[in-house]
Parts: structure tokens; sequence; C-alpha cells
């Protein structure tokens, strides 16, 4: 079999246009260099080089080689180099899937766009789904890395759920609300009123963190009579429906008309966190490497899924 070294060994000869000048070049004994262009040639059957007393010329063969072994050497540099950049985690190709109240806004956009800045090798599919359906779909391998906002109920055995960044829960109420001329509320202002997101008793998120603090105020939500979970909660907010409390960054992309109002309870925020295998490769350590390193995780919010 025709090995890397007799090929690069045969476009250096040619290229330098003698056996002595290209055995200086790669540092080896003339030689050897003479050996391994004899079993080329065997190889090939044919021979590569007309020997002279001045200076060895490429044979018909050889001229016909040295554009083809040229190509393969060129060829296999770059898969070394792709397989290398692959192994260390700046090229390829990323998943990343988040949740309907995780817009990629504000601080979430510019760190995905540093990140895409910093590593031009690589590129993302990016769609938006459900928490739990991120989790089903890392645990299958279908995703690379999801963005959700916790709580999340349903354990899947090998991924990490870490924390990102946490933000302030507020009230969102169409313009006409009698509420939307306050700066402030508190929840159990909001014992009557109707929302347009309630939880699933098999889903967590923001309906379910939202549920947990109407709770600690002393009532359950009412469901309104139109509920959404997706972002068109906002519209049905807008209309009239209902009232809900969404996390801050909803505000980059809430219709003009709708007021946010601040919570005065204690402990009204949110937090977005970060879902990955535990055995994801370079690719994605690179990845939430990048997204942690201009926040500080948050304490005691979430574990690892083992």
């Amino acid at each position: 079999m025709i090995s890397l070294r007799q090929l690069r060994y045969f476009v250096e000869i040619a290229e330098s246009g003698s056996f002595s000048a290209a055995a200086e070049q790669l540092h080896i004994a003339q030689s050897a260099l003479s050996r391994q262009i004899k079993e080329l040639e065997q190889h090939l059957d044919t021979l590569l080089f007309e020997r002279t007393a001045r200076q060895p010329r490429l044979s018909a063969a050889g001229q016909a080689f040295l554009p083809r072994a040229r190509t393969l050497l060129v060829d296999l540099e770059k898969a070394q180099c792709l397989a290398r950049e692959v192994g260390q985690g700046v090229r390829g190709n990323l998943r990343l899937n988040h949740s309907s109240t995780v817009p990629l806004t504000g601080q979430l956009l510019k760190r995905l766009s540093g990140y895409l800045h910093d590593h031009p090798g690589i590129s993302m599919e990016i769609a938006q789904q459900s928490s739990e359906a991120q989790l089903e779909a890392l645990a299958h391998g279908r995703l690379e890395v999801g963005l959700l906002r916790l709580p999340v109920l349903r354990q899947h055995e090998g991924l990490w759920v870490q924390p990102l960044f946490e933000e302030p829960l507020l009230l969102a109420v169409a313009e006409d609300h009698p509420l939307a001329g306050e700066t402030s509320v508190c929840l159990a202002q909001l014992r009557d009123e109707p929302f347009i997101s309630i939880p699933h008793r098999q889903r967590g998120g923001l309906s379910y963190l939202s549920a947990e603090l109407c709770m600690r105020a002393g009532f359950f939500p009412r469901a309104a009579r139109v509920m959404s979970r997706k972002t068109t909660q906002m519209q049905l907010i807008q209309a009239g429906f209902g009232l809900a409390l969404l996390p801050q960054c909803m505000q980059d992309i809430a219709p003009a008309s709708l007021k946010f109002i601040a919570l005065a309870d204690e402990g009204c925020s949110s937090t977005v966190a970060l879902a990955f295998r535990r055995d994801a490769g370079p690719l994605v350590e690179t990845f939430i490497t990048h997204m942690r390193a201009a926040v500080q995780p948050i304490a005691g919010k979430a574990g690892a899924y083992r």
C-alpha cells in the first residue's frame, strides 16, 4: 500500500529537482529517500523518475502521478485539520432548542452572536420546543443543547440541567386592564383574576412556577376561558382574555400595548437553564463554557440528572 510518507517524498523530489535537495529539505538520509521511492515504484509497477547522470527527470508516469499526489496530500491535510477542529469543539453543527418563554433576545442573543463570532467553524440549527420535549430529544440524541425555564418535573438519566441566569417575573395585562396604571402589585390582588396559563400536571416551566407563587400568596390561579402556554398568550392578554406572570425578557417581543407591572412579593423571579447530555463532546462543552462565562451560575436552583 502506498504510504503518506512515500507521497510526500515523491512530491518533494519532483518540486526540488533532485534527490539530494529533497533529502536535505526532508531532513533524512538520501539513501532512505531513494529506498522509499523505489518501494513506491515497485508498488505502482512503473518508474516515476528517469535517472540520469545529472538530475532525475519525471517519467511520463511520474508526470501523470504528480498532480494527483499533490491533491491527495492537500485533501489529507484538510481531513486532518477537520478532524482536529471537530475533536477540539471548534467546528461542527450544533442543534439548539429553546422554550417559548426563553426568547432569543437581549443578552441571550448577544451571547449567541458572540459565540458564533468567536467560532467561525461552527453552524447552528435553532428551533423552539417545550422544555419537556427538549429533555426528551436530548435523552435520545436528537439535540445537543436546550434552553429552558425551571422547574422541570421529569428527570432523564444522563442529562445535566444547569442554571444560566435569573430574571424578575412581571405581571402582564392589557392596556385597558384596571391594574394597567399600577407601578407594582401584590400577588394577592390577583386572586380573582383569570390567568391565561395554568400548569399541566406533567409539565413544569413558567406556568408551574406561576402557580407555586400564587399558592404561596394563598390562592390557586383561576383559569381564563381561553388559555395558552406559548407566545400566543401575549395576544390573548392583549385581547383581554386574562393576565399572566411573564419573565422580564418577554417585554422584548411583546406587543407595544401590553403593560408589564412589577410584583411586590419577594421571590418573584424565574431561572433559565441549559440542558445537555453528561457525555456531550467538545462541541457542546465549548458552547456551554462560552454561555456561562459572562454569568455566575445560581447555586441551589437546580441539580444534575444522573
